[in-house]
């Protein structure tokens, strides 16, 4: 229990360390949180800074992130690691280094799931690419993402609870912190 605990908030304070938002403030950009989508992801540093920088701040995410699985993977219990993936996102979304209010961890739990379950996270890249290439809406691609890379957890795990539950309140973490988008769009098809 003891070393779930560690890792488990290791994963949250690296989670809470938000590359997009150390990346504007070195370059004397107002906060990214303050326009778009007000969120400090991928999504918004591409619509403010472009596309390569976008890239560098996806590239940084998905580093962390597989620091953080390997962490997981060498010291947990295998069907607990989904847990450290849930406090990594959930580090993200709510960074203590950053007043509580981050990123929605998309790109967290691809990385975290890459070096996890490698194969979801070819498949859920894939689906992102394909739904997005219809729906041309960044949030309901990652919809898809984080589902396949959930199922793909629990499926990889064995079905086992502990890592069901943690790959479930993954997936009900990142579609919370996609609430905003949800009823924009719902009010917009109204």
């Amino acid at each position: 229990m003891g070393k779930l605990i560690l890792v488990c908030s290791i994963a949250y304070l690296a989670g809470s360390v938000n590359f997009a938002i150390i990346f504007f403030k070195l370059t004397g950009k107002s906060d990214p949180r303050l326009s778009f989508s007000g969120n400090a992801g991928t999504t918004n540093v591409y619509r403010q800074a472009g596309l390569f920088w976008a890239a560098v701040i996806f590239l940084l995410d998905i580093g962390r992130a597989v620091a953080v699985a390997a962490l997981a993977v060498y010291w947990l219990n295998p069907s607990f690691i989904p847990w450290a993936g849930f406090f990594l996102v959930s580090g993200n979304s709510f960074p203590c280094f950053h007043r509580f209010y981050g990123g929605k961890g998309v790109a967290n739990y691809l990385g975290f799931s890459l070096f996890v379950v490698p194969w979801a996270a070819g498949l859920s890249a894939v689906t992102w690419l394909a739904v997005y290439r219809l729906s041309r809406v960044p949030f309901v691609a990652s919809f898809f993402m984080v589902f396949i890379l959930s199922v793909g957890q629990a499926y990889y795990f064995n079905w086992a609870v502990s890592a069901v539950t943690g790959a479930t309140a993954t997936l009900a973490l990142i579609l919370l912190n996609h609430r905003k988008n949800i009823m924009r769009t719902w009010k917009s098809e109204k």
